[in-house]
């Protein structure tokens, strides 16, 4: 009985390998990529600082409430393993669970590329021309060979992968720090904070120019926040490697640090520069800033700094995309093959299923004009479901009696929590446009053909579809028919512009 016991004790153990600080640091590490270097001139695009500061607050509380989300979640079902894509299933069937996951997978592996390309921008500063824009061929063929190193690296196990995670999230704060510690000391002194601050007047001299309505200059700033917050769920993603607890508060803290270092980083540039001479920044533009104000050096150690967050984060990302088909192979949302796993405990098929398809948008990634900020947007879009489908699902939990009274967030915390959530996802999908949307359909389309195959695996002798599940098939094909069309015809300059 002992031995049967201390058998138990070994496995749990090594079923949940992660603690809050680890758990905590890959939640940051999964946030914090090189997109945080890059903020000034994505936010001052189109935005000026007063709109940016409202953004924020909007974004803020929005991703307090998803991270609530996920908080309340994993305490309430923590059987729930892989929980970004189960509690859709869970709660709206097996269609939307098999969409939810799909549309995750599909942006965790585009968020990589978008990794990629921000990476060879920041090896352009170093070795330019060759690397210029993120994606020449010398780019392409760069990142192809990182991504294939990555792959093989987290071949060899999740132990290694967090260690040198740690590593690499703590070495990315540095540079950050610095940044902000020097620009607050000559925002101190410039005093330019005010300059324009709604985006309405011209100014040439310091670039500005008038930036229309503020709903609108807000609006333009949410898929650029959403992309910063992208990996919070990360705790959620691999919560088989903890306890609900240890995911709740590592959920939670990682949002408290990130939100600070992502609005500092944003916000303090405006005592310098001018939103004009933000938004004409090379990228990735901190390291822009820091050049001219104080020479050469700022603008080495800052790509430094992009290049170390950028593999840190990439290498997370590279773990958390093949951890989902892998669960989702598990029962039955995506086909058999998925559920392979190394000797290591790694899962090689999905592995190298996401990298294939890592290098498939990375290919795409040669035609865009404007790399950077399609693997944003497209990101951002397809893995909205993800987070808008987990709120509702707490809502359902609630509507439906199946709270638990001991839970250890009140009834009415979580209702309110919940219902926030979702509004913010569905505001979010507003702001993304019609652009992105479509493209999301199209992605979500092909992944129609693998729900078929598991389906046919799982249930050979039951139809595919229910009714209901048939229509939304239908419609998404009919949208992604009409987003390839309008794409391919030049109605959506903003993705791709055919030559």
């Amino acid at each position: 009985m002992a031995v049967k016991k201390q058998a138990k004790a070994t496995k749990a153990q090594a079923t949940k390998q992660f603690g809050v600080l680890a758990m905590t640091l890959l939640v940051i590490s999964a946030m914090f990529g090189g997109g945080v270097f890059n903020i000034p001139q994505n936010m001052a695009q189109s935005a000026a600082l007063g709109a940016i500061l409202i953004a924020w607050v909007i974004t803020g509380l929005g991703i307090f409430f998803l991270a609530r989300t996920f908080q309340i979640l994993a305490d309430v079902h923590p059987e729930m393993t892989s929980g970004i894509y189960m509690y859709s299933r869970t709660g709206f069937g097996k269609l939307t669970g098999f969409l939810i996951a799909w549309g995750y997978w599909m942006s965790a592996a585009f968020g990589n590329v978008g990794y990629a390309v921000l990476l060879m921008d920041a090896l352009n500063f170093f070795f330019p021309p060759y690397f210029k824009g993120g994606n020449s061929w010398q780019a392409i063929t760069v990142a192809s060979v990182i991504i294939w190193a990555l792959s093989i690296f987290v071949m060899r196990g999740v132990k290694g992968t967090s260690v040198l995670n740690s590593i690499g999230t703590v070495a990315k704060f540095i540079p950050v720090v610095v940044f902000i510690v020097v620009l607050a000391f000559f925002a101190f002194n410039h005093h330019l904070m005010g300059s324009d601050f709604w985006g309405h007047l011209r100014d040439n001299a310091l670039q500005d120019k008038p930036l229309g309505d503020i709903f609108d200059q807000v609006k333009s700033t949410m898929l650029v926040t959403l992309w910063m917050y992208i990996g919070i769920e990360g705790a959620v993603v691999m919560s088989d490697k903890a306890d609900g607890r240890t995911v709740g508060r590592a959920t939670f803290l990682g949002f408290i640090i990130a939100t600070v270092l992502f609005v500092l980083v944003s916000i303090i540039p405006f005592g310098v520069f001018s939103q004009g001479e933000l938004a004409a920044m090379a990228a990735p533009s901190t390291a822009s800033i820091l050049k001219a104000l104080v020479g050469p050096w700022g603008g080495i150690f800052i790509n430094v700094g992009v290049i170390i967050a950028l593999l840190s984060s990439w290498l997370v990302w590279t773990l958390l995309v093949a951890e989902l088909p892998w669960a989702c192979a598990k029962d039955g949302t995506f086909p058999k093959f998925f559920a392979k796993t190394s000797a290591n405990g790694v899962a090689s098929h999905s592995l190298w299923v996401s990298t294939l398809v890592m290098q498939a948008a990375m290919l795409l990634v040669f035609f865009s004009h404007n790399a950077w900020n399609v693997m944003l947007s497209i990101t951002g879009v397809v893995i909205l479901p993800a987070y808008i489908g987990s709120a509702a699902f707490l809502w359902k939990v609630l509507a439906t009696g199946g709270y638990p009274q001991k839970a250890r967030f009140s009834r009415i915390g979580a209702l309110v929590t919940s219902v926030l959530a979702t509004l913010y996802g569905i505001w979010l999908v507003y702001a993304a446009g019609l652009s992105f949307i479509l493209v999301g359909c199209a992605i979500y389309a092909i992944g129609l053909l693998v729900f078929i195959r598991a389906r046919k695996e799982q249930s050979p002798d039951q139809p595919v579809f229910t009714r209901n599940e048939g229509l939304l098939a239908l419609l998404i094909v009919i949208a992604a028919l009409v987003g390839l069309w309008m794409l391919f015809t030049g109605h959506l300059p903003q993705v791709y512009q055919p030559s």
